[in-house]
Order: structure tokens, then sequence, then C-alpha cells
């Protein structure tokens, strides 16, 4: 998924760029394969067009609340660092955005439990020295290696490649 080059400042490029992992999806895909078994046994229960009505329309409301909404999020919402600043962005119709500057980060930090780790995923700590504090990044996938590649953009930044040529 690539961050619009349009948002980007002149000089700057993205370092990473990702999103929530697709295992953010599965409890929601469980509630409506749950909700369809209990559509499918009413609908056999039952007798009448208004009845079945009713019980495929619940189903769809099921649909659309457990399901469409979370993969709408789960699609719009992105991660972006660039050589310059962390960005987050989400929404479809009504968006939102969080910038933090990256030489305002203090630190980036990642968690990696058991479940995460079978699914290739973790939280990413993003800590800044303002008074929000810091920003958790759920289910980012190879957290290990995202956390590697910012925390060596912010080295270069604090001036951790300058080479001394002995001029």
């Amino acid at each position: 998924m690539a961050f619009p080059t349009k948002l980007l400042n002149d000089g700057e490029h993205v370092v990473v760029s990702t999103r929530t992992h697709v295992k953010a999806l599965i409890l929601p895909g469980l509630v409506v394969l749950v909700a369809l078994a209990a559509a499918v046994f009413l609908d056999r229960l039952v007798d009448g067009s208004v009845a079945t009505l009713v019980i495929w329309a619940l189903f769809l409301a099921v649909v659309l609340w457990f399901l469409v909404g979370p993969f709408l999020r789960w699609l719009t919402t992105t991660y972006t660092f660039t050589n310059r600043r962390f960005i987050k962005r989400s929404g479809f119709i009504a968006k939102e955005g969080r910038t933090i500057p990256l030489n305002r980060i203090s630190g980036v930090d990642f968690d990696i439990g058991v479940i995460d780790r079978i699914f290739g995923c973790g939280t990413l700590v993003v800590s800044d020295a303002s008074t929000d504090g810091s920003v958790e990044l759920s289910d980012i996938p190879d957290v290990e290696k995202v956390q590697l590649q910012v925390s060596n953009e912010l080295h270069r930044l604090a001036g951790g490649d300058r080479r001394d040529d002995g001029a």
C-alpha cells in the first residue's frame, strides 16, 4: 500500500508504510459465521415469509456491523514512517490523521505476544516527547522489522551516520 506522494513534502520519502495485520478481521468473520448458522437454523425453524424476512434482515445488519465496518476500518487505516515524520491516517468518508515529527519521537518499542508470534505480528509503541505520551499500533505485521527500520531512521536523523573522514 503506497502512501500518496502528493502528501509528502519536498525531499521526503517513505521509510515504512503498513496497516494492521489481517488477523484483526478473524473475530468479525467468526461472528458473521455464527450469525449465518443461527440465521439458517432459525429460517428452518419458523414458517412464514415475514419471520424469514426479519431473520435475514437481522443477519444483514450483523454482516454490516461486524464485518463491513471493521473491514473498512482495516482497509483505510495506514501507518507510515517517512524520513521526517510518523503519519497515522484512517477513515473512508470522514478522515482522521495524526502526525508526529521524527525528531520528537523518543523511542520505538515492540511487544509480541504468543498469538501475535503465530500470526507474525505485534504491537509497536511509538513514544514521543508530547503530553500525549505514546501511540500503540496493534497487530503490525513484521513488527520487529518495522521497529528496526524506524530505529535506523531515528539514528540517521540524530546524526548517528555521520562519518569522520579526517577532514
